[in-house]
């Protein structure tokens, strides 16, 4: 490949991927440091006709959908599990913008419900846990790609231009010096 293929290539797909790689890039970096942004979290309780199974996940998925609906809110665009704590429950439905819990109380003829609306930054950080949809999902692997692509063009780019040659190599050489000691580190 020519270096003005290489350096189109990676200009184009620097210039499409920019937004994506910006909210990566802030919410990957603030999460390093415990920055997950907010929820308004809704706690309500639930009469039931018998006890939460934490084997009949289609049951508690229902009880969360009938919540929602009752709300006027949509379904968490995540998947959904139950998680077992100790000797108790939870069923966790998670989402860009929103999660609910159903789980179990001290009496059986009642379950609590919670729904946890995200802020704008808390829903950028759940995009990047892959929480969103399958549409986001495949647009981050996407990037994914487009990420290795952009680094692979900028270092032929740096290889094939003599000027830059040198300090590529002892750039991609530190970096790799640099990662392997951090990683060794932790």
């Amino acid at each position: 490949m020519s270096r003005l293929l290489l350096t189109k290539i990676h200009l184009w797909l620097a210039a499409l991927l920019f937004p994506a790689m910006l909210l990566f890039l802030i919410t990957g970096g603030l999460y390093t440091w415990g920055i997950t942004g907010k929820t308004e979290n809704t706690e309500s309780t639930v009469a039931i006709t018998a006890p939460l199974n934490a084997d009949d996940e289609a049951g508690l998925r229902q009880i969360a959908v009938a919540e929602l609906a009752k709300a006027g809110l949509s379904e968490p665009s995540g998947n959904a599990r139950v998680r077992k704590t100790g000797s108790g429950f939870t069923f966790e439905w998670t989402g860009s913008q929103r999660d609910i819990t159903v789980e179990p109380t001290d009496d059986a003829t009642v379950a609590k419900v919670t729904i946890k609306e995200a802020s704008l930054h808390r829903m950028m950080v759940q995009l990047h846990k892959a929480k969103g949809g399958t549409l986001f999902k495949i647009y981050a692997t996407i990037l994914a790609a487009a990420l290795f692509l952009l680094v692979a063009t900028g270092l032929l780019i740096g290889l094939k231009s003599p000027p830059f040659r040198r300090a590529t190599m002892i750039g991609s050489a530190s970096g790799l010096v640099v990662f392997i000691g951090l990683v060794l580190a932790s």
